[in-house]
């Protein structure tokens, strides 16, 4: 009774996968002939509207528009046609180097001013300083020049000069410069510091092709001087190249241990990246420091060693970036910009944020939608309330509860300080004319810095300096939020003030000197650390139910 069956059954199959293809290839022709139909549709639909519609209409805006529509119905941010400008400053972002003079400029007022320029570059070698404003270069005037155009002409082939005539505020004259351009590399990493004598600090701004290379290098020098455990900053690092963030988690787990999967379209697996070399820093705790601005690749960096149980986490839930981008040449110089996976931890957390909240307390302060009854730190950021409730739950490799949901919820939440009730309500007073406090405390840093006239970075701010910068901005900036309302902002200003000073007067280092007394989940981490001798120590103090630092609101915060 058996065998018929056992020999029926092949045949069966192969019949039934006979007429099954022949059915998918014959719908295949008829979508094809369906897609051919609406294209023909589309093109009609456009010839007519381009030739015979009551107001003259651009083909190739036509043709623009349309693509625009089919890209924005995706409801997919990150999905975006680039053309070749566009995609040159994308590619200069991710790669991190070109030639230029290494100056970071903004359009102010009526010319092109310079932020900072880049230590060790052409334009910091030349004498470039903070608040030079650039109103020509190669002898053509760059009044009302955008931003962009003045990139593009300083940017350049390595070894040529550029001709730029500087205003510096309280010289009288223009001042000639001539900069010899030179192969730019923008640093992932701006500094890295011992802390309280053996806890090593590596600050990671971006994902560029460099970044693997320069945290390697970072606590490579910090260990040999002294450091026995370390801190990861990724806050505000809003990601890059993939395979940086994959070679970063690299250098602390183990060989062949799992960094990220990703999974294409219905959630099928279609790669697992995996750490290739043995864990370079076994044996020292690590801190990894995150908030609502950590996205994309520092969210596989910080989720791995989470969920590998090699770094404890600390700070805000993260941004919740967790798709992967593809980039497709398209003709006429266009590059296709397309999410293509998603990613997932080693535990299989999907880093996708899937409610769309896009509330972004990181930015400085902004009256915007959906956040005036947010407290507000001394930093000027909100604080969002921390979102576990109702998020999947999963392991991680030593047992410890992760939570899932989208975004790497830390083990140990930490935020920043909040105002008082009265210093919130002034903050947000003066956050409604931001964009002239901003740009008057950058000009009134440059005439402190003129003033002060010292190589001493442990400048002090006075009460007295405080009323000199609300005038300046009311005689500069027609600010019109009154002194008294003014000053009841202090920390906000305070930490704004001396951190722009320390930044453009010195260097980033500096700069963060000035903010390290402000910075409660970084005093959470040193905390931590001074008491950890090992990675399970650390885990062990995480979890001891010490109140989560900066998250205790007083009765006016808004909580």
């Amino acid at each position: 009774m058996q065998s018929p069956r056992a020999l029926l059954g092949p045949g069966i199959v192969v019949l039934l996968t006979l007429v099954a293809g022949g059915w998918f290839l014959q719908q295949g022709i008829a979508q094809d002939r369906g897609s051919l139909a609406d294209s023909r549709l589309f093109q009609e639909v456009l010839d007519h509207i381009a030739d015979r519609y009551v107001d003259s209409i651009d083909r190739d805006s036509l043709y623009a528009s349309a693509i625009q529509g089919i890209l924005t119905e995706l409801g997919d941010p990150n999905t975006s046609l680039m053309n070749g400008e566009t995609f040159e400053n994308f590619r200069l972002q991710t790669e991190g180097d070109y030639g230029g003079v290494g100056l970071e400029i903004s359009d102010r007022d009526d010319f092109i001013t310079v932020v900072s320029p880049l230590p060790g570059t052409p334009g910091a070698r030349a004498g470039i300083r903070a608040g030079d404003e650039i109103v020509a270069v190669d002898g053509v005037s760059t009044r009302d020049w955008p931003v962009q155009q003045a990139v593009q002409v300083l940017r350049g082939t390595p070894g040529t000069d550029a001709q730029v005539q500087i205003v510096r505020p309280g010289v009288g004259d223009p001042i000639d410069f001539t900069i010899t351009r030179e192969r730019i590399q923008l640093l992932s990493v701006p500094f890295a510091t011992l802390l309280e004598g053996d806890i090593g600090y590596v600050p990671l701004g971006l994902f560029s092709e460099t970044s693997t290379a320069e945290v390697r290098a970072a606590a490579d020098s910090l260990r040999d001087a002294g450091a026995t455990s370390f801190i990861l900053d990724l806050r505000g690092n809003p990601g890059g190249i993939l395979d940086q963030g994959v070679g970063i988690t690299d250098l602390f787990l183990p060989s062949g241990a799992s960094v990220v999967e990703t999974r294409g379209r219905d959630g099928l697996p279609n790669g697992a990246l995996r750490a290739s070399t043995p864990d370079r820093y076994e044996g020292m705790p690590v801190v990894v420091l995150v908030d609502r601005g950590s996205a994309s690749a520092s969210e596989i960096v910080a989720g791995a060693l989470q969920d590998h149980d090699r770094a404890l986490v600390l700070g805000t839930t993260t941004f919740g970036k967790g798709s992967v981008q593809s980039l497709y040449p398209l003709s006429n110089n266009y590059v296709l910009k397309m999410t293509t996976a998603r990613w997932y931890t080693p535990q299989g957390r999907s880093i996708e944020r899937e409610d769309g909240e896009d509330l972004d307390p990181i930015n400085p302060v902004a009256l915007t939608e959906g956040t005036e009854h947010l407290p507000i730190t001394v930093t000027g950021a909100y604080v969002l309330p921390p979102d576990t409730a109702g998020r999947p739950t999963v392991t991680s490799a030593g047992g410890r509860t992760l939570f899932g949901g989208g975004g790497i919820v830390p083990d140990v939440l930490a935020a920043q300080d909040t105002l008082t009730a009265a210093e919130q309500e002034a903050t947000r007073a003066l956050s409604e004319e931001w964009g002239s406090f901003s740009l008057g405390l950058f000009s009134y840093a440059v005439g402190f810095l003129n003033a002060y006239q010292s190589e001493d970075p442990n400048f002090v701010i006075t009460d007295a300096d405080l009323v000199a910068l609300h005038e300046h901005l009311r005689t500069e900036r027609e600010l019109e939020l009154d002194l008294e309302t003014f000053l009841r902002a202090e920390p906000v200003i305070r930490y704004e003030l001396e951190t722009e000073i320390a930044g453009q007067g010195w260097d980033a280092l500096e700069g963060f000197r000035r903010t390290i007394r402000f910075d409660t989940p970084l005093q959470q981490a040193l905390a931590l650390l001074r008491e950890a001798d090992s990675p399970e120590d650390l885990f062990s103090l995480g979890a001891s139910g010490t109140p989560p630092v900066g998250l205790s609101l007083d009765a006016g915060a808004g909580l």
